[in-house]
């Protein structure tokens, strides 16, 4: 059954629909200045496809708060939570499929990135039995996939970044519909933009988005001024689950109305006592504001509410570790790690599932509060399945091949390193299957299309010689694996045995 919602009417006056099962695979694109009625636009799409499919709203000026009354979306105030607690919620969020709004009003530019990431990347890491389909709204999007470095730190800005590219690159197969508004074109990152098949394109003034926006539509640029001509609420639209043809409309009116309405003109008030003393007057003395206690993480997570009461009260003095003791706890979380990667479909698992086994079995082996946390988790995974114990990871010889790792996405990482590690120690190619395992996939052409990708970033050459075995060379570092089967079922043999932690991506 095919679901049409109507999102205004046409400039010949016959309604505008879209088609939602189409956009669910195709994603949207929302363009315009300031007050050309972005915001509006995603409101009216919001309330007519809210009776048809789960929502989320990344909302970072509080605008969509309104829906809670209206459609009974659950309004999430990220100030109030860790981002454990949020990428928990997300995943709560999707199992039990609740609409949500979440709320980044109040916070600074930095932990609005980190936040919005943490709740995308439990929307993205939820187990396959729950990939329901979901319209993922995000506005403001220049904000969390800038297409250049910002003030915020570069962490922020890659993490932000990162979940960003998940939602719009992988998350079609996962249910995830992105939708993202932005200000300006130029402003956004162009690998998250370019995902888009449906654009909605606004009232703009400045050459280079027009330019933009006109090639997204196919119109010669000699058509792009006419964006400068739309009024408050007009768009061009064009798009699978639009128009096949660039298409103007108007939004129609919407049942709910944003917190923040635009300031109207209003006449100065009759000048009442001594301007002078009421705006010059000594400023009162300032007070230390109490800090606020956070509230329980949502859905009565256990450890996310650990994790928040832990901020609000004073660490506890703890006598520092002799390195003998470091190196101990150090073995025991590797020794736990092996153990979670040694489960037979460990390699195809989702990274908070993997992540909540490993936190029980450290509690349970009394590591108590020195269980690591997701982000640190992250990388022990990367490093797990690439074949490293911490030790060696830590080792000088190893910094550069996590340097050039880092320009990867996160999960090729890991297999980057992998590679890495049969080149430095001389040990034949990963088989297609090896690498595919390593990547959390069953298919080889994935694997092949991985290695292609990454040549392609000039880290890595493959070579095939005369009987179809491949070599791989690490760019500048001149290392180089031994000739491997690339059709080959298993890991060789002496990659397996050297290291216990290579047997998770085996298994």
């Amino acid at each position: 059954m095919t679901v049409a919602i109507e999102m205004g009417r046409t400039t010949a006056g016959a309604p505008a629909t879209l088609d939602l099962e189409e956009l669910l695979a195709t994603r949207l694109l929302v363009q315009g200045n300031s007050g050309s009625g972005k915001s509006h636009l995603l409101r009216r799409l919001l309330e007519q496809s809210a009776p048809w499919v789960q929502q989320t709203i990344i909302d970072p000026e509080g605008d969509f708060v309104a829906l809670a009354d209206r459609f009974g979306h659950l309004v999430i105030d990220a100030e109030e939570h860790t981002e454990r607690g949020l990428q928990v919620a997300g995943e709560r969020a999707r199992i039990h499929r609740v609409s949500t709004v979440l709320n980044l009003e109040g916070l600074d530019a930095e932990n609005q990135m980190r936040r919005a990431a943490a709740f995308l990347g439990g929307l993205f890491d939820v187990a396959r039995d729950h990939w329901y389909p979901m319209l993922v709204v995000v506005d403001e999007a220049q904000l969390f996939a800038p297409a250049v470095a910002g003030e915020v730190s570069d962490e922020a800005r890659k993490l932000s970044l990162s979940a960003m590219t998940n939602l719009m690159c992988r998350g079609r197969k996962r249910g995830l519909a992105g939708v993202i508004a932005t200000q300006r074109l130029a402003k956004l990152a162009k690998n998250v933009a370019a995902e888009a098949s449906n654009f909605l394109m606004g009232r703009t003034f400045l050459d280079i988005d027009m330019a933009r926006a006109a090639d997204l539509l196919g119109m010669e640029r000699r058509q792009a001024e006419a964006f400068r001509d739309l009024e408050r609420g007009q768009f061009m639209a064009l798009g699978p689950a639009l128009s096949r043809r660039p298409l103007g409309l108007r939004i129609g009116p919407t049942d709910t109305q944003p917190r923040n309405a635009t300031p109207r003109l209003l006449a100065l008030p009759e000048a009442t006592g001594d301007a002078h003393a009421m705006i010059l007057a000594a400023p009162p003395p300032e007070h230390v504001r109490p800090q606020r206690r956070l509230s329980p993480d949502l859905l009565g997570q256990l450890m996310a509410a650990k994790s928040a009461a832990l901020e609000i009260r004073p660490e506890p003095v703890e006598q520092p570790l002799s390195a003998e003791q470091l190196a101990e706890r150090r073995d025991r979380v590797d020794r736990i790690l092996r153990a979670v990667m040694a489960e037979p479909d460990a390699g195809f698992r989702a990274v908070g599932v993997l992540y909540q086994e490993f936190v029980v079995r450290c509690r349970i082996g009394g590591l108590g509060a020195a269980v690591p946390d997701l982000s640190d988790f992250r990388h022990m995974l990367t490093r797990a399945r690439a074949g490293l114990g911490s030790d060696m990871a830590e080792d000088d010889g190893w910094q550069d091949v996590s340097n050039r790792a880092s320009i990867l996405p996160e999960d090729m990482q890991g297999v980057f390193m992998m590679i890495a590690r049969a080149a430095k120690e001389g040990w034949p190619c990963p088989s297609d299957a090896t690498i595919a395992r390593a990547y959390g996939s069953h298919s080889l052409r994935r694997a092949r299309r991985l290695l292609s990708y990454i040549e392609e970033r000039g880290l890595i050459v493959c070579q095939l010689d005369g009987v179809g075995r491949r070599t791989v060379t690490l760019v500048e570092l001149a290392w180089a694996t031994a000739p491997g089967d690339p059709n080959a079922e298993e890991l060789p043999a002496e990659l397996a045995a050297t290291d216990s932690l290579a047997d998770g991506i085996v298994k």
